[in-house]
């Protein structure tokens, strides 16, 4: 019998939070979609067992291809072990469960708590490097210089303001954000308000033009890599991965101790 990933991932999961604008306090109202990030433990048989792994889960209002819209929702589940090994490579989207404020954490458990106390953990200037890596791949796009599957799909956008605000404002958030990592080892969500503002102010069309845009995502990109260049940071170079591996293996038997039969 073939496995339903959707049910091992909803069966299982453990943390669950808002993400994408929302998370950030950028969303706006009657244009942003709704989006949420989840972790979930994967049975022991298909860790340890012959089963297939089950990796990610993800369910949305539309179809796979077509965009989304103001309201809808979109939800990926991460198995524990992939979720790890993305936070642990600084993927900034999946930080973002770790450090969501309270009224943003749809579900959590007892692992999922102690999974969010290991936010610290993860935080290093390996996580600021792909974060930067993450904004020049959003100023990319924004020029037309990405891959051909990733030029900007928002016509109308380009059409009134004379480019992609969102991909624009998706940068300088990043950068913003990866500054803050590198300045305080932090990660404050949603954004500070005098941030949130700047980076509304480029969502929004608000901005004077492109290339005022694109000189203040270089100004705070210089300061990000002047930060990592000179090591006036107070990040370690690389995340803790002894203790995130250690607990994930005791999370793992933990979990897998409360469903199995006696």
């Amino acid at each position: 019998m073939t496995a339903d990933p959707g049910a091992i991932a909803r069966a299982n999961e453990i943390l669950r939070t808002e993400a994408g604008s929302g998370v950030h306090g950028l969303a706006i109202a009657g244009v942003s979609d709704h989006d949420e990030n989840g972790v979930f433990v994967e049975p022991a048989e298909h860790v340890i067992g012959l089963a297939d792994a089950v990796d990610h889960h993800t369910w949305r209002d539309r179809p796979e291809g077509h965009r989304s819209q103001a309201g809808d929702r979109e939800c990926t589940l991460y198995s524990l072990r992939k979720f790890l090994r993305l936070a642990v490579a600084g993927n900034p989207n999946l930080l973002l469960m770790l450090y969501a404020p309270k009224a943003s954490v749809y579900r959590t458990s007892a692992l999922g708590e102690e999974l969010r106390a290991l936010g610290p953990a993860f935080l290093s200037r390996q996580a600021v490097r792909r974060t930067v890596g993450y904004l020049d791949g959003q100023v990319a796009m924004l020029l037309g210089r990405g891959r051909q599957k990733d030029m900007p799909k928002r016509p109308e956008l380009v059409a009134k303001h004379g480019y992609d605000t969102k991909f624009a404002s998706h940068a300088l958030r990043l950068g913003l954000q990866g500054l803050e990592l590198a300045e305080h080892a932090r990660l404050t969500l949603p954004m500070p308000e005098a941030d949130r503002e700047r980076v509304l102010r480029v969502k929004t069309g608000a901005a004077p033009d492109l290339a005022s845009v694109l000189a203040e995502i270089e100004r705070v990109r210089d300061r990000v890599s002047t930060l990592l260049d000179t090591g006036r940071t107070p990040l370690p170079e690389a995340p803790d991965t002894a203790a995130i591996s250690a607990w994930s293996v005791a999370a793992h038997r933990r979990h897998w101790d409360s469903v199995l039969p006696e």
